[in-house]
């Protein structure tokens, strides 16, 4: 009785997903009105993100097609979707640290980024008493503060000590009273004061961003971090103005192992794999149901509505992210073998199994059950 019945619910949700295919392949053909019709069942048959990941996974990317729809009939409302929440409250902030803090608890995901970033970064600056990073995507800067200690700790060793530690942050839709930055500036400046590192930070507006502004400080090394998918602007624009930085190095995590190559549709069923396999390695920790929602709700959901809308606002010609480096001369930066020792240190530290590293096309993959995560791979020019 009990296996008729599991294999009836394997049945009901593998009729959902094939729904949910069906109206993004309606989505692509632009037939609005189909996809309108079957989102209106999927929204009674998936009212809420409660269940197995493949269901939660689902319900997500039902929400995004469901934004592409609002944004066909309501042609302002993409501004206020992609501008990642302009007036973002104090509450939503509080939530979002306390989500990415309860992630980087559970996943070895967050770790691993900003390791094998700061380990390549430190290697290949290592004798520069100026360092200026320019980050496309900041983040919660988490991985500046590890930066900035292991700075403070090769001070006291032959490497001698920084002068200087500039961090500029690119924003797009940047306001003066951006709560998040705010938090975040304070935050760094308060730990290089502890640590004794002079420190400058600033933020410039990505849509009207004078490279030349930046150039000619003279004595600077400049170190660029570029996510996969870090803004609206499109990656082949975004690494045309870190070229003209003449950075050291370029660093570049992608989060969710990006096919921006692929057609819509395909690259909305590669996006559901990933951010199902995410949920799996989540839920495998044993982490309770309240802490995964909230997981999901301030970081995976809002990923994944800005990654479906942003690769739909793409035409559907579009050249895998790697090709763009080459295309712009960069070449990758193999990682030393200090770096890769030391990833797989650190999952043999998490307790859960099923985590290795992958070493593939000059990047380092963090997999869980042989499926990809995310990389990193560092490039110059």
């Amino acid at each position: 009785m009990a296996s008729q019945q599991h294999h009836h619910h394997h049945q009901l949700h593998h009729a959902l997903v094939d729904l949910l295919f069906e109206a993004a392949r309606m989505v692509e053909a632009r037939n609005f009105v189909g996809a309108r019709g079957i989102l209106a069942r999927l929204n009674h048959q998936l009212p809420s993100p409660v269940g197995k990941p493949l269901i939660r996974s689902a319900f997500y990317f039902k929400e995004a097609l469901q934004l592409i729809l609002l944004d066909r009939s309501n042609p302002h409302h993409q501004q206020s979707q992609f501008s990642s929440h302009p007036l973002t409250s104090q509450w939503d902030i509080v939530q979002k640290l306390s989500a990415y803090k309860a992630f980087s608890e559970v996943s070895p995901i967050i770790q691993f980024s900003n390791f094998t970033c700061i380990q390549t970064l430190l290697e290949e600056l290592n004798g520069s008493d100026r360092i200026h990073i320019i980050d496309f995507n900041i983040g919660f800067g988490g991985q500046w503060s590890s930066f900035m200690q292991e700075l403070a700790q090769r001070r006291s060793s032959v490497a001698g000590s920084v002068w200087l530690l500039k961090i500029t942050v690119l924003a797009s839709h940047y306001s003066q009273n951006d709560l998040e930055l705010q938090l975040i500036q304070e935050t760094l400046s308060h730990f290089a004061s502890d640590l004794n590192i002079p420190f400058e930070f600033n933020v410039h507006c990505l849509d009207s961003f004078d490279p030349s502004k930046l150039l000619g400080m003279g004595g600077e090394a400049v170190a660029v971090n570029l996510p996969v998918a870090s803004a609206n602007l499109s990656f082949m624009a975004l690494l045309c103005l870190a070229k003209q930085l003449s950075p050291k190095i370029v660093v570049s995590v992608d989060q969710g192992c990006e096919r921006s190559g692929l057609p819509f549709l395909q690259y909305f069923l590669h996006a559901f794999q990933s951010s199902m396999v995410l949920m799996e390695s989540i839920d495998a920790s044993g982490t309770d149901q309240e802490m995964t929602s909230k997981i999901e709700r301030f970081l995976l959901q809002p990923r994944i509505e800005s990654s479906v809308l942003g690769r739909h606002g793409l035409d559907d010609k579009m050249v895998p992210w790697r090709a763009h480096f080459a295309t712009m001369g960069f070449v990758p930066i193999r990682f030393s073998n200090f770096t890769e020792t030391q990833a797989e240190c650190l999952l043999k530290r998490v307790s859960i199994k099923g985590f290795h590293v992958e070493k593939r096309q000059a990047s380092l993959f963090l997999c869980w059950q042989h499926n990809e995560l995310v990389s990193v791979s560092a490039w110059r020019c």
